[in-house]
C-alpha cells in the first residue's frame, strides 16, 4: 500500500516499530472513508460498525505534525486494547469480534493494517471529552497559576507544579476540530449538554477508570498524572467507553524513578515532542514544523517502553 504525506512524495506502508517508514494516511478502496481524525483514519462497515486505523500521526498542540512516528499506530492499538480488556468490568466499551481480515478484501492489504485497526460498533460519539487528572500539569498547572483553580473547581494554595492533587478530579473539556483547540470547561456545561445523568455517569466512571489504571500503573513504574476518556451512545442510550484508552497520546506518563515536583517531569508519551517545540519560533497553528529524525526516533522508543512497562 502507498500513502501520502502532505507535500511529500509517496512513501510505502509498514508497520515495524524499527523501520524508519511509517504509515502517515491509510487508503482502503472498498470502505467508504467518513472522516480522518488527527490521528485515526475511520471507515465505515456498514451501519452497525466501522473500521478505526490507527496512524502513525503525530498531533501537539492540537495540530497535526507532518512527520509520522513509526510503528506508533501499532503500540497505541495495543495499548488501548489492553485497557479495554481490563476495564469491561466497569463499562462497556466499542470492541467487537470482528477483525480487519472480516472487511477487507485484499489480504495484502488487510495484513499491513492488522496490528493497527479495529472493527468496532458504531456509536454516537458525545460532545466532549472525559479529562481526569490526578497531578497538576499542563494547562491545569496553568489554570492554577492564574486563579488557583482548575475548571472552577478551587484548589489549596500552595500547590507545586507536578504535584499529586488532594483528590482525583473531572476536568472535562471541549471538542475542537482538527486545528482547533480543545478548551477546558466547568461539569455544569457537560450537565448542560448531555444531561444530569449521564453527566454524573461519565465522571464518576471515568474516575473510576483512571484510579484502577493509576494503581495498575505505578506497580509498573509509571505515574499517570492524566488522561482523557472519550464515549458513545448506542440507538438505546447505552454508554459506552470508545476511540483509545490511556495511551501516550491520551496520558501524560511520567516515569517514577525521575519523578519530583516543581517541574514537568520527564515522560513516556508526546510531551517530549511538545517540549521541542516549546524551543522553535512557532505560534501553534498549522501547518507543523518537521520534526529532527532523533525527536522522532527518541519518541518512537519511548512508545515502545510505555507498552513493555505496562502490558509486558
Amino acid at each position: 500500500m502507498i500513502v501520502s504525506r502532505p507535500g511529500r512524495a509517496p512513501v510505502s506502508v509498514t508497520i515495524s516499530v524499527t523501520s524508519a517508514e511509517a504509515l502517515f494516511e491509510s487508503n482502503i478502496p472498498n470502505l467508504p472513508l467518513i472522516g480522518r481524525g488527527k490521528v485515526r483514519d475511520i471507515y465505515a462497515v456498514s451501519d452497525d460498525y466501522l473500521l478505526i486505523v490507527t496512524s502513525d500521526r503525530l498531533s501537539a498542540f492540537d495540530v497535526v505534525l507532518p512527520d509520522p512516528i513509526p510503528g506508533k499506530g501499532g503500540i497505541l492499538t495495543r495499548i488501548s486494547l489492553f485497557w479495554f480488556r481490563m476495564m469491561a468490568d466497569l463499562i462497556d466499551n466499542q470492541l467487537t469480534e470482528l477483525t480487519v481480515d472480516d472487511v477487507v478484501d485484499d489480504p495484502a492489504l488487510a495484513e499491513a493494517l492488522r496490528d493497527r485497526s479495529l472493527v468496532v460498533k458504531r456509536l454516537k460519539p458525545l460532545p466532549v471529552e472525559a479529562v481526569v487528572r490526578g497531578y497538576l500539569a499542563g494547562s491545569g498547572w496553568h489554570d492554577y497559576v492564574n486563579d488557583g483553580s482548575l475548571c472552577g473547581i478551587a484548589l489549596p494554595p500552595g500547590l507545586e507544579q507536578a504535584g499529586k492533587l488532594p483528590r482525583t478530579l473531572f476536568t472535562p473539556s471541549s471538542k475542537a476540530e482538527i486545528g482547533g483547540h480543545d478548551e477546558n470547561i466547568r461539569f455544569r456545561d457537560v450537565q448542560d449538554v448531555i444531561g444530569e445523568q449521564l453527566a454524573a455517569r461519565v465522571r464518576d466512571v471515568s474516575i473510576e477508570i483512571y484510579e484502577r489504571a493509576a494503581a495498575y500503573a505505578l506497580e509498573r513504574g509509571i505515574i499517570i498524572a492524566d488522561t482523557k476518556f472519550e464515549f458513545g451512545l448506542d440507538r438505546e442510550g447505552h454508554l459506552y467507553l470508545i476511540d483509545e484508552v490511556l495511551t501516550p497520546d491520551s496520558s501524560r506518563f511520567w516515569p517514577v524513578d525521575r519523578y519530583a515536583v516543581g517541574a514537568s517531569p520527564p515522560s513516556f508519551d508526546k510531551q517530549f515532542v511538545r517540549d521541542y517545540l516549546e524551543t522553535l519560533s512557532w505560534d501553534k497553528t498549522p501547518p507543523g514544523p518537521e520534526l529532527p529524525e532523533a525527536v522522532l526516533l527518541q519518541t518512537a522508543a519511548r512508545y515502545r517502553e510505555a507498552l513493555k512497562r505496562l502490558t509486558g
